[in-house]
């Protein structure tokens, strides 16, 4: 039986999500796309540790930059972030080897 769990894939995204600054801008993203000034400012932390954590969560695939006009703007890959259809459903990040829920959506 083949082993579906892919062990450093999922080592690399928990480690990645193991800092609670980046599980904010996880946070803040599940409400839409936004730009490194608008986390910074949700979160109440500097450009520069923003954009290393998003450095990070881009890195391991957690995260989509791209390209509008002068700035950059990050969301959160379809494949990977679920939003929660109902009202009492949490949404997620399926990262293939596990789930984690974000709460009540």
């Amino acid at each position: 039986m083949p082993e579906q769990l892919e062990p450093s894939t999922c080592a690399r995204y928990l480690k990645a999500l193991a800092d609670p600054e980046r599980l904010r801008i996880v946070g803040c993203l599940t409400k839409g796309p936004k730009n490194v000034s608008e986390l910074a400012g949700q979160i109440r932390d500097e450009l520069a540790n923003v954009s290393h954590h998003l450095k990070v969560l881009r890195r391991v695939g957690l995260v989509l930059a791209t390209r509008q006009g002068k700035y950059v703007v990050y969301s959160l890959p379809p494949d990977i972030y679920r939003s929660g259809r109902r009202e009492k459903d949490a949404d997620c990040l399926d990262l293939g080897c596990c789930r984690l829920e974000l709460g009540p959506g």
